[in-house]
């Protein structure tokens, strides 16, 4: 059985760094406010002139240093985002040109905080349907561009930066032994719209728009369909929560992840937690809580991960990862 199993990742976040300190003098808000609802201290916030493909062809270099991979061996790149460089073409292609990546393909995929889950799935389908045998998945924003910087319930929520892993084809057993990934769940309900959108588009009002949000509801179908997603993802690979080494969430809230981690059953030492020095960062922030924890040596060889996270649409999923 083909799996398709993590060489190596790369993160990168911007030089500039936002306190919450610094914020309370632009709205109003407090450092202890922000920290007691969302554990978060300080965000990283693009440059002018620093696009997200800049961000993802930084991160996807150091992917492919750590794996040993050349941009020459890529034959898929899957980008999540959902602030492309342009309305087209994919941000993906920008970050193939950057690489020096010729042949194969390049593509976006949009699942917001969702994204990068979705774009693991969609790169471990590729390559065990043979179309590709060595991908770059990442996921890379630059929300502070569709924040509404007057909005104290979401300007001080989201920040910057960008993470990528690189896959590649072995063969494996068969077996929830075998390094790689193991299984996904995926999940969208389009009904939520309202509760987390950006009020903008080119189909729609020919601007981008901003990021709105009703907190409290994002936060009520978060608690519940990651509880969900997290015990069907385990069931499909026949594994059970005791099972778990490490939860590496999307870091949208502290409460809601060490929610999620109380119900696995996981003490908090198990949980990677970087929201406190990211912020939400959408898409990137899955890989660069995982680049993190592979950095510092928490995450070692054999270990078995779960990935999960939620964001508008409604999207949500889960990837369970052996190491």
């Amino acid at each position: 059985m083909i799996r398709s199993v993590i060489q190596g990742c790369g993160a990168y976040l911007p030089e500039k760094i936002v306190t919450n300190a610094e914020l309370a003098t632009k709205v109003e808000t407090s450092d202890e406010w922000i920290q007691q609802r969302t554990g978060i201290r300080q965000r990283h916030i693009a440059a002018d002139g620093e696009f997200t493909s800049h961000l993802a062809t930084k991160a996807a270099q150091r992917a492919l240093d750590a794996s040993g991979v050349k941009a020459s061996d890529l034959d898929l790149i899957v980008l999540a985002t959902a602030t492309p460089d342009e309305t087209f073409p994919a941000t993906a292609t920008r970050v193939q040109a950057a690489l020096g990546m010729t042949r194969g393909s390049a593509f976006d995929v949009q699942a917001v905080c969702a994204g990068f889950i979705y774009s693991l799935s969609v790169a471990d389908s590729m390559i065990k349907n043979g179309i590709a045998s060595t991908a770059l998945v990442i996921g890379a924003e630059t929300f502070s561009r569709i924040l509404d910087w007057n909005d104290r319930g979401t300007c001080v929520l989201f920040g910057d930066g960008a993470g990528a892993v690189v896959l590649k084809a072995e063969q494996g057993q068969g077996t929830s032994h075998d390094r790689g990934i193991l299984a996904h769940a995926l999940h969208s309900d389009g009904r939520q719209h309202d509760i987390l959108y950006v009020d903008g588009g080119p189909s729609s009002t020919r601007t981008t728009g901003y990021l709105r949000m009703e907190g409290k509801e994002v936060f009520k179908h978060a608690v519940v369909n990651m509880a969900a997603v997290v015990g069907e993802v385990l069931e499909k690979a026949g594994l059970t929560p005791a099972d778990i080494d490490w939860l590496v969430p999307h870091q949208a809230n502290k409460r809601i992840i060490d929610g999620t981690g109380r119900k696995l059953g996981l003490p908090p030492g198990r949980v990677v937690l970087t929201v406190d020095k990211h912020a939400n960062t959408s898409a990137a922030s899955i890989p660069l809580a995982l680049e993190s924890a592979v950095s510092d040596g928490r995450i070692k060889r054999g270990d078995l991960l779960l990935l999960e996270g939620i964001g508008g649409g409604l999207a949500w999923g889960a990837s369970l990862v052996r190491w």
